[in-house]
């Protein structure tokens, strides 16, 4: 999804940050953290012109990250639809927005250059653990590799 990667690159060269709560509020996209069940790490919801990123709090702050940048994904790839929430299994979703979403936080939460010295010695473990990101961010930012 190549279009995702050059969205992303656009939001860093205009901002100059891949932090996803940094580019919330550069885009006037409202966080709220609330007490959601266990199995629901959050949700985006579009109304009346404004866009609202819903993560829950239990979260521990990597999570919300991941979370955040997954639920902006969705802010501006799909402004005026409501996604449902995100679940621990989200990552392995079929659903194309979800897909989507996905590969947005992987390309906004690991930057280019840290591929290009990809080689044998650098396993994808080794860049999930970098960027402390789950393996499934990982092997979307990676696909062409694999």
């Amino acid at each position: 999804m190549e279009w995702v990667r050059q969205k992303v690159g656009a939001l860093y060269k205009k901002y100059g940050t891949r932090n996803p709560f940094s580019l919330a509020k550069y885009l006037k996209t409202e966080i709220f953290y609330w007490d959601l069940p266990p199995d629901i790490k959050g949700f985006y919801q579009y109304e009346k012109r404004n866009r609202f990123i819903f993560i829950n709090s239990s979260l521990s702050s990597e999570e919300q990250l991941i979370v955040c940048a997954h639920e902006l994904g969705h802010a501006l790839l799909h402004t005026k639809l409501n996604t449902p929430f995100m679940r621990t299994n989200t990552f392995f979703s079929v659903d194309k927005v979800e897909i989507e979403a996905n590969t947005f936080a992987a390309h906004l939460l690991i930057p280019d250059e840290n591929l290009f010295d990809y080689d044998e010695q650098k396993t994808i473990y080794d860049i999930a653990s970098l960027h402390n990101v789950p393996l499934e961010l990982v092997k979307l930012k990676c696909k062409r590799l694999f």
